[in-house]
């Protein structure tokens, strides 16, 4: 089983560049980010794990910059977001985006994508609350468009574009219905989010991981439903509390990767939280 990381990443914790080198000389599989462009001071929305909201929400790097550097002092080290925001995103831009750090990379990004909890961060981006998960599957479809092989134009609802020379392309090739990176939706169990991820991803990513037993096999349905792939389909159980229990739990139900929690802080806090985790790496995990 692949162990990548995810932590809030701040103007106030390990650099992007320190904490990406440690990775991978560690023999770690991935880097994460969250996204958060702002937190409004006056906001109704309450912190969903309750309580007051953590002090590193208002204070995220943004993520693709972020990536950007981590990719440049790395080799093989996965690089994804969990999650973009993609409803608070022009979608002709982070097409852009996506596509040139995953070229840069080499392909080693992966598009973690979900729907946001901040309604009052969603609106000042102009976002309708109650359908923003339609306006986030045309934004996919916009985008899927620009990165086909040929020019591909996309008429939608809530946005459109022109055939176009759009360069350069992810470096995944399309499989089934999915065109970009690997790319997995966020969100809680349901038919309506299961049938998005069978749509247009190649898996879920499930925050915290609890459940799945129930779950999977509703998801395994719909993909099947889908036409999809049954071998092809990933669930990354993300921002995880590990233990050797629950990560043996994860692979008997056929997960091969888990994204484990970080606290966002310093250097020294940081890498012993990397110590304390590298047990859990499979025997044999090539470092560098």
């Amino acid at each position: 089983m692949r162990i990548a990381v995810t932590i809030f990443l701040t103007d106030e914790t390990i650099t992007p560049t320190r904490i990406a080198r440690e990775l991978e000389q560690r023999g770690f599989a991935g880097l994460y980010l969250p996204e958060h462009t702002h937190i409004p001071v006056e906001r109704t929305t309450p912190y969903p794990a309750g309580g007051d909201l953590p002090r590193e929400y208002g204070r995220t790097l943004d993520p693709f910059v972020a990536l950007g550097q981590a990719a440049a002092v790395t080799e093989r080290l996965g690089l994804g977001t969990g999650i973009t925001l993609v409803a608070q995103h022009d979608p002709i831009d982070l097409a852009k985006q996506i596509a040139t750090l995953d070229h840069l990379s080499g392909g080693r990004f992966t598009l973690g994508l979900g729907y946001g909890w901040n309604v009052e961060e969603a609106a000042d981006h102009g976002v309708t609350w109650r359908t923003r998960r339609e306006l986030v599957r045309d934004r996919m479809a916009l985008m899927r468009a620009l990165w086909a092989q040929e020019p591909t134009g996309y008429a939608g609802e809530s946005g459109s574009v022109r055939a176009s020379l759009a360069h350069p392309k992810p470096v995944q090739k399309p499989r089934g219905p999915v065109v970009g990176p690997r790319t997995l939706v966020g969100g809680a169990a349901g038919p309506k989010l299961f049938a998005h991820i069978a749509e247009y991803a190649d898996g879920w990513l499930p925050i915290g991981g609890r459940g799945l037993t129930e779950s999977l096999p509703v998801l395994r349905s719909a993909w099947a439903d889908a036409g999809r792939d049954p071998a092809a389909l990933e669930v990354v159980p993300y921002a995880v509390q590990p233990t050797p229990g629950k990560l043996a739990h994860y692979a008997d139900l056929g997960i091969e990767e888990v994204v484990v929690q970080l606290p966002p802080a310093g250097e020294r806090e940081v890498l012993q939280a990397l110590d304390a985790y590298g047990p859990l790496l499979p025997a044999g995990t090539p470092r560098a």
